[in-house]
């Protein structure tokens, strides 16, 4: 009988809610197979770090976005500061999640996903065409890089909120928004928990692009 063989890099990563530099350490030196296993516990399950201490108020949080997204509770989850309770990203390495701190939701549902994908399909054509147009220069800049960059992420599996202007023309990027904007409310509202600023939801097709991307990003970070 053989014990179960635990790659050396992860040895060291203990409790719910190691540091971000441990984490970062452990994907530089484990290669992919550290890297995924990251990715799938650490990253994107678990009682997150913004509400260890009131993990119910997540849960209630999810039934209720679930069902304005029509999707599963179990399809919701949380990623970022909010997780793991310091930030990976190059520009914010390190930094502690504070109860102010955004909330990097993901949803990883076919359906929604879908849908997105044509709602984006559907800005692009009316950019394109003249149909919708930018409110200034700055704002076109930006709508001409995220059209240029959505087929991308959209082949990779996955597709931003923020990627989709929020106009009446798009409805439902449009009732994303206006969900993020309640639930920032609604927490702050809520005794014990979190009050984010802002919050924004990142939809993938199915949980082998969730883990990939994940792994992704920590292989170009670490």
């Amino acid at each position: 009988m053989e014990p179960f063989r635990i790659p050396d890099p992860l040895r060291n990563l203990r409790g719910a809610h190691p540091e971000a530099e441990a984490v970062l350490s452990a994907a530089r030196t484990g290669g992919n197979s550290s890297r995924v296993a990251l990715a799938r516990l650490w990253l994107t399950e678990g009682i997150p770090y913004a509400f260890a201490e009131c993990p119910a108020v997540f849960e209630v949080l999810r039934g209720w976005l679930a069902t304005r997204l029509d999707v599963d509770p179990k399809e919701i989850s949380l990623t970022g500061s909010a997780r793991i309770g310091s930030s990976i990203s190059p520009g914010k390495r390190g930094a502690k999640f504070s109860p102010s701190s955004d909330l990097d939701l993901f949803v990883v549902s076919e359906k929604l996903f879908g849908r997105l994908r044509d709602e984006f399909n559907h800005w692009t054509y009316d950019f394109d065409g003249g149909v919708v147009k930018a409110a200034n220069s700055r704002e076109h800049a930006f709508w001409k890089d995220n059209a240029a960059r959505g087929t991308g992420l959209l082949a990779r599996g996955f597709i931003d909120q923020k990627m989709i202007p929020n106009r009446p023309n798009y409805p439902i990027v449009k009732g994303i928004s206006q969900d993020m904007w309640l639930l920032t409310e609604k927490l702050r509202l809520t005794d014990g928990a979190p009050t984010p600023k802002h919050a924004s939801i990142r939809c993938y097709r199915s949980w082998d692009h969730a883990i990939q991307q994940i792994s992704l990003n920590l292989g170009s970070i670490a």
